[in-house]
């Protein structure tokens, strides 16, 4: 694990994080501290050290356990902006797959995604490419694909509104479109959304998507100007995602999250949640069950 190196060897007071059905048991059995509860499966352990050796002792407990957990240090948990991608991490399916179902291109278009998400394909390229694939489709099945085939993941509300609830800023940005951003953002309570345009002509897709392309650059980019705006740093906020063009901004964040993640994500990552829904993003950051927004 490279992000948030820096500080896994650096003596100091940290908090390990396990949510999952034996995060009790786990955390008893590991006798590093306090285990202080923080909900239905989720305790937090604080201990002071280094954090290296102990996540090895972590991984080797959990083993095939499903658990999820986070070490991180005690100062600056709680983050003040949450920076999020949207396709597979905070609704269930990935709009522009959805989309070429709709024009009968699906696998094709499938295959393509499943390889930039895994880092093989550059994003631009393979963004232009698929949409040109959706040339004449009419755009009134944008609609019809948001409401047939999106929702929010479990979780993804409740960890939303909770954060802005609490003061932290909360943004949406996707490789993908604004069609989807626009509402996926009002229906979880995002603050602002940022993505790709899709371009339309006599009420069909024109196989091409607007200028500047918005991928793994625009991604930090915005993680950047948000924490600017607001007077913070990168160290103040949370990231998550499950694709390559959601990398860099994972590695900058002060806490970055791979959510059901591709491997070369999930191994990058300051934490990974393979198991627990997004509110495991909340117990992370040490808000209590009663503390959250439902």
């Amino acid at each position: 694990m490279t992000a948030g190196g820096d500080w896994l060897s650096r003596p100091a007071m940290h908090v390990l994080t396990l949510v999952g059905p034996e995060a009790e048991t786990l955390a008893a059995a590991l006798s590093l501290g306090q285990i202080v509860p923080l909900g239905p499966n989720a305790v937090d352990v604080t201990f002071e050290g280094e954090a290296a050796p102990v996540r090895e002792q972590v991984i080797t407990a959990i083993g095939d356990k499903p658990v999820d957990f986070a070490i991180q240090p005690v100062e600056n948990r709680r983050k003040r902006l949450l920076i999020a991608d949207m396709d597979s991490t905070i609704i269930n399916v990935e709009c522009l797959d959805e989309l070429a179902d709709f024009a009968g291109v699906k696998d094709e278009v499938s295959e393509i995604t499943e390889r930039a998400m895994r880092g093989e394909l550059a994003f631009e390229g393979a963004l232009r490419e698929r949409v040109g694939m959706l040339k004449g489709l009419s755009t009134s099945a944008l609609q019809t694909c948001f409401d047939e085939r999106v929702r929010l993941n479990p979780g993804a509300e409740t960890l939303v509104r909770t954060m802005a609830a609490h003061g932290a800023r909360c943004a949406l940005v996707s490789g993908g479109f604004t069609f989807f951003t626009s509402r996926v953002a009002q229906a979880a309570g995002f603050h602002l959304n940022r993505a790709n345009t899709l371009i339309e002509l006599d009420a069909a897709l024109t196989g091409e998507v607007g200028d500047p392309i918005l991928g793994k650059e625009a991604k930090l980019a915005a993680l950047q100007e948000e924490t600017a705006a607001l007077g913070l740093t990168p160290a103040d906020a949370l990231a998550v995602g499950d694709g390559a063009n959601d990398l860099a901004m994972i590695e900058a964040a002060g806490l970055g999250v791979a959510y059901r993640a591709k491997p070369i994500v999930a191994a990058r990552a300051h934490a990974k949640v393979d198991h627990a829904d997004l509110t495991a993003l909340l117990y992370f950051q040490g808000y209590r069950a009663e503390e959250f927004v439902q």
